[in-house]
């Protein structure tokens, strides 16, 4: 009889792990704050659901999609040319959902005078060629902060302000967007860049080109460094992948999206 009841847990033991549902993400920073809500609140309406959700940057998840060692790679940047080949020479085919956008925030500390700044003078910033505030009308040195090479928001910000130009070698890098909130809430001189879901009153936020990173300046275009977020999958999205993704999608997980503080596309 005990041995028949141990082989009847077992049993159940092995039925519910071929039951439980499975899922990895992993990547941006930007995304993950979205990313691990959506999660919490699928897998309050699926108790079976069991969602890991990692960052280390938009180059890390793809390369994670590439290797097979995630299910979904979060990026707040397109992959490139060169990843879609080694995906494709690795038998994976990354199909990739916008699931928000986002505004790139510059941020400064709060004493900062300064309520606005053109991508012309943010250049000349993070190339090194103005290194004091005098410059542009405040006091004291310049910290420039910056996001490690493995970060899409890096990425973008390289495409879209550095325009290809070197990055300055005094530039203080940072693995997270939080990371770089922190250092420039604690930093008198300091300027860095962030995803709209990490702007506090803990820092200033300056217009940029006169236009202030916002819902609607996202939406329409009109903030310059506005960009979408993607959800990248090995092929279409299918099985628990797809559920999720639709999830984020549905009106319940573009909520999420605005209550982190990004643009929903829905």
């Amino acid at each position: 009889m005990n041995t028949f009841k141990r082989v009847m847990v077992l049993g159940l033991g092995l039925c519910i792990g071929l039951f439980a549902q499975e899922l990895t993400l992993q990547g941006s920073t930007t995304v993950l704050p979205i990313a691990q809500a959506a999660a919490e609140a699928y897998m309050e309406k699926h108790p079976d659901a069991d969602i890991m959700v990692r960052g280390g940057g938009s180059g890390t998840g793809i390369a994670a999609l590439i290797d097979n060692a995630t299910d979904i790679a979060m990026a707040s940047r397109p992959m490139k040319t060169k990843e879609v080949k080694q995906a494709r020479e690795k038998g994976i085919n990354p199909v990739g959902t916008v699931i928000a956008l986002d505004g790139i925030a510059v941020i400064v500390h709060r004493d900062n005078p300064l309520n606005e700044i053109s991508l012309e003078d943010l250049k000349k910033i993070y190339t090194g060629n103005i290194s004091n505030w005098s410059n542009l009308g405040a006091k004291g040195k310049i910290v420039v902060i910056s996001r490690d090479a493995a970060s899409g928001t890096f990425e973008v910000f390289n495409e879209m302000v550095l325009e290809g130009a070197k990055l300055t070698e005094s530039a203080l890098m940072q693995a997270s967007n939080l990371e770089i909130a922190r250092t420039v809430e604690q930093t008198p001189g300091g300027i860095g860049y962030v995803g709209l879901g990490y702007i506090s009153d803990k820092v200033k936020v300056l217009k940029v080109n006169g236009v202030t990173p916002s819902e609607q300046t996202v939406r329409n275009g009109s903030y310059p460094l506005a960009r979408p977020l993607y959800l990248y999958t090995n092929g279409n999205p299918s099985g628990m992948k797809e559920e999720f993704i639709n999830f984020v999608l549905s009106t319940a997980g573009q909520n999420i999206v605005r209550d982190n503080g990004f643009v929903p596309v829905k």
